[in-house]
């Protein structure tokens, strides 16, 4: 294993390390956390690991080659992200308001990170460095939009991030296996345009590959968008998904077929890694982070989600297939927490996309790929998962049992219906979670209360909240705590119009007895399903026109809806901000 050191980010620290010069230069949108929860620190870390020198250049100015050129020029490529987040995504809001703080920035405010950052930092490289080594995108923003795509900050279709940014390369989904078979490749000065993951422009479609409507047409025909959207997602499949092209300009982006998941051995290794769990100290004397505060002592117990919600790009960029870390995998990881300096013994979440779908394996996609006349959870959990939380129950009660370990808590969220489809052990799971893992709030994600919007949204019904809340309340009250559910909701979702909103406020007020205040104004972010919806004003899964509120006052009105609701005196509701109380005071 690799001594527990920073990757480079200054010469300084690369004369320490006796490099003369880098092989490959990441660049990102984030300040330089080494954690494996951030995707830059871990493909330079896989990169170091397969033998690469490898640096990091995270929130560099933009107007000057004072962060851009501090480390040279690399050997093989520079490797550009946006960050953990979409810069659009992180620099405004669902209204469009500039956002003040962010997250991933030393000190908490947002003044770093550059609006389309992905394009701002190839643009940069390209200043500085002429005729430079080939510039490759990755991560979330160069992922999601790597074929022509609805942009919400402009309203309208751009064509690919790899065009706009001029870049060379572009590695799409969790890359690791793409980016360190195109290092060798570059590195023996040998052709990469037949490496799974990977976009590049090229003057001529590829035989054989499917071909996408061309950019002009995907601009001027929603029809046409539709079309391609479809053709895109399905394609996303590591099992049988094909190549794509896609006319641009008068070149040609290709696509080829995605890259096979991770193996439980090689994701294994991967976290095996020797992350420090901190920023790095150039970046640190800036001022903290607020994402290392959740980060740190978290753990990801496995990648990708059955559930493909409407809204989200989980599907598109890790798959819609569960690959988990197996058990002692995370238990060293666990103990390697243990010896920190700044542990305490709180484990702060142990979890992935959706916590309880940790060692929930579907033979069929692995075997065949994904089905594309059902999915796995919507309208019903598919008969052919097997829902099982035995594996997490077990996981959970080895990791509690850590010397210096005083909590794990559960925080990523969980999907209620499987919990109440484990007929086996979704008691026995919840009892746990109940008993030990909830930090006094347990998050869950209804989305909506309104059977049509939570169609549109690819939810479950809201018969399915009603039942869980009746058992973790049965449960709680048995166990003598004072916790409570948090529900998180969607305003201005494709599908919901005002009425809507107020009947969630009155349902979460009767059946839920509180007034939520986790609700967020629907965001239409690329390449998902909701966004298309939003764009064309259809529903495809119906073939049906569907409301769109496009109107900024009006979405926030929506908000303002559940959120300030109009009530009588005296019958305000719970006065918990969002929460459901089931404690001692209610036994």
């Amino acid at each position: 294993m690799l001594p527990s050191m920073f990757l480079p980010t200054t010469q300084t620290e690369c004369d320490a390390l006796g490099w003369d010069r880098l092989d490959v230069i990441l660049v990102t949108g984030d300040s330089y956390i080494d954690s494996p929860f951030m995707g830059i620190a871990v493909i330079g870390r896989v990169l170091q690991q397969a033998g690469y020198r490898v640096g990091v250049i995270a929130q560099p100015e933009i107007d000057s080659d004072r962060d851009i050129g501090r480390l040279g020029e690399p050997e093989l490529f520079w490797g550009v992200s946006g960050g953990s987040v979409d810069s659009m995504v992180a620099n405004f809001t669902a209204l469009k308001k500039r956002r003040k703080s962010d997250d991933f920035t030393p000190g908490g405010l947002n003044t770093r990170r550059p609006d389309r950052a992905v394009i701002a930092y190839a643009n940069l490289i390209r200043r500085f460095f002429k005729n430079t080594v080939p510039i490759v995108l990755g991560g979330i923003e160069a992922s999601l939009r790597r074929i022509s795509h609805f942009d919400y900050w402009s309203d309208r279709v751009r064509r690919s991030i790899l065009f706009d940014a001029k870049a060379d390369l572009l590695v799409y989904g969790m890359g690791e296996n793409t980016v360190v078979a195109l290092a060798r490749r570059l590195a023996d000065k040998a052709p990469v345009t037949d490496l799974a993951g990977l976009c590049y422009p090229a003057a001529e479609p590829v035989s054989g590959y499917a071909m996408l409507p061309s950019h002009q047409e995907v601009a001027t025909d929603k029809g046409a968008f539709e079309r391609m959207f479809a053709a895109f997602y399905t394609n996303c499949d590591p099992v049988f998904g094909q190549g794509l092209c896609q006319r641009q300009d008068t070149r040609y982006l290709v696509q080829t077929p995605p890259a096979l998941p991770l193996s439980t051995q090689a994701l294994d290794a991967v976290y095996a890694l020797p992350f420090t769990h901190d920023q790095h100290p150039l970046h640190e004397r800036l001022g903290p982070v607020r994402a290392l505060e959740t980060i740190r002592f978290s753990i990801a117990t496995h990648r990708g989600c059955y559930g493909e919600c409407r809204f989200c790009a989980i599907a598109i960029h890790q798959g819609r297939a569960v690959q988990s870390r197996s058990e002692a995998s995370i238990y060293a990881e666990a103990q390697r927490m243990t010896h920190h300096r700044q542990f305490k013994g709180i484990i702060r979440d142990v979890g992935g996309p959706t916590a309880n779908m940790y060692g929930i394996d579907c033979d069929r996609k692995v075997k065949k790929g994904s089905c594309t006349q059902r999915g796995c959870l919507f309208p019903r959990i598919c008969p052919q998962l097997p829902v099982d939380h035995s594996p997490q129950i077990r996981l959970l009660e080895k990791l509690r049992a850590i010397k210096g370990i005083r909590k794990v808590f559960v925080a990523s969220g969980l999907r209620y219906d499987m919990i109440l489809a484990d007929e086996k052990s979704g008691d026995r799971y919840l009892a746990n979670l109940v008993a030990h893992h909830v930090s006094g709030q347990l998050k869950i994600a209804p989305e909506h209360t309104q059977s049509h919007v939570l169609s549109a949204m690819g939810k479950p019904d809201p018969a399915d909240l009603l039942s869980f809340k009746a058992r973790f309340d049965q449960m709680t009250r048995q166990a003598g705590k004072d916790q409570y559910l948090t529900y998180y909701f969607i305003a201005a979702h494709p599908g919901c119009n005002p009425g809507d909103m107020a009947a969630l406020s009155q349902y979460c007020s009767r059946h839920l007895k509180t007034t939520p205040r986790q609700i967020q104004v629907f965001t239409p972010t690329p390449s998902t399903w909701s966004t298309l919806m939003y764009w064309t004003g259809k529903d495809p899964f119906t073939g049906q026109p569907i409301f769109v509120e496009r109107d900024l006052r009006r979405k926030s009105d929506q908000k303002a809806a559940v959120v300030r609701p109009s009530r009588p005196k005296g019958k305000s509701g719970s006065k918990l901000a969002g929460n459901s109380k089931i404690g001692k005071d209610r036994k």
